[in-house]
């Protein structure tokens, strides 16, 4: 091994999937292509019994390259994939990977640096969101999610300028004893859980920090259904954690809770008093104003009015089944309780 290298520590890459088929290919080769040595890393898949070829294309990589493990996970979901990788990794840091995406050949370097240099305990980078298919609904997902009307003030979605702290990373780069410190991820929390995880960071004086020079890019969901979904889910689970006694989210993450309940209520109290309806129609009208002005400005900027029409449905798309999805968490928690 190189002396330059003597010094680097060893990186545990843990990437929890299931049925990533289409995506984990072009993953493992933004993976194998970092620039950090391979003597110095390892990847670990960890698998949630997949049931297309995931396992076929991954067991092909670590054929061919020893650094490249599968490991099992019969539980399936995220936060156990992640306690498992964690678990078996051999590395002074760990490295949380989205097999959903692929990653600039220096990220990896990059965040084992910045670890060290600003004495942070967990960085990140930001996101560049790639539409899922080659049809113009994907990509007007894709910005979306890359707009602060679609993402609010989540720096790692919608870019910045300087390295600033941050509530929480996409993916992250610990040093493996923060794990010993704090605990490992909350199994409880489907979805969400770098929220939970991130939170109890902060919470023990932990420092995290978003880098605008650490890149990866996302393949966002391509079909409206599926977007849908996707948000009514995350919606869900930012409020039903409370049923663990858990706070993940932050102002951002309830904003369109608090703009659907304000539509609702001023509806269903303006059959008492008129003043309530000028109320739901003053806010309706208002996100509709803003929605249109948004997509406006977008289909100006792609040079394609198509956007002009499709954009405020996306919106819309984004915004109410996540709000749903947040009452729904709510019900949940009432009806267990």
């Amino acid at each position: 091994m190189s002396e330059k290298f003597d010094n680097l520590p060893f990186v545990s890459v843990i990437i929890p999937c299931r049925n990533e088929e289409k995506y984990i290919e072009r993953f493992l080769n933004s993976v194998i292509e970092q620039d950090y040595p391979k003597e110095k890393m390892e990847i670990l898949v960890v698998d949630g019994t997949s049931n297309d070829k995931t396992r076929e294309i991954v067991g092909r990589f670590s054929q061919k390259y020893p650094f490249v493990r599968l490991l099992d996970n019969p539980d399936k979901f995220t936060p156990f994939g992640l306690n498992i990788g964690i678990g078996k990794a051999k590395g002074e840091i760990i490295a949380r990977m989205d097999a959903h995406a692929v990653y600039e050949k220096d990220y990896l370097s990059k965040c084992v640096r910045y670890l060290e240099e600003h004495k942070a305990d967990n960085v990140g980078g930001i996101i560049k969101t790639l539409p899922g298919e080659d049809t113009v609904i994907a990509k007007a997902i894709a910005l979306c999610l890359s707009h602060i009307f679609g993402a609010g003030n989540s720096y790692f979605r919608i870019g910045l300028k300087e390295p600033q702290p941050v509530d929480t990373v996409f993916g992250g780069c610990w040093r493996k004893e923060i794990f010993a410190k704090i605990g490992l991820f909350n199994e409880k929390m489907i979805r969400s859980q770098d929220l939970e995880f991130n939170l109890r960071l902060k919470e023990s004086g932990g420092k995290i920090i978003l880098f605008p020079d650490i890149v990866s890019y996302y393949y966002a969901q391509s079909t409206l259904l599926g977007f849908l979904g996707h948000n009514f889910l995350d919606g869900t689970w930012i409020t039903y954690p409370l049923k663990f006694g858990v706070q993940a989210f932050s102002w951002r993450h309830l904003v369109p809770l608090v703009f659907l309940i304000s539509l609702v209520g001023s509806f269903l109290l303006s059959f008492l008093s008129i003043f309530f309806l000028f109320i739901f129609f003053f806010f309706l009208f208002f996100y509709i104003l803003v929605n249109l002005y948004v997509s406006f400005r977008i289909s100006k900027r792609q040079k394609d009015f198509r956007y002009f029409f499709i954009m405020p449905v996306v919106f819309s798309v984004r915004h109410f089944p996540y709000g749903l999805g947040s009452i729904w968490g709510i019900i949940k928690v009432l009806i267990k309780r």
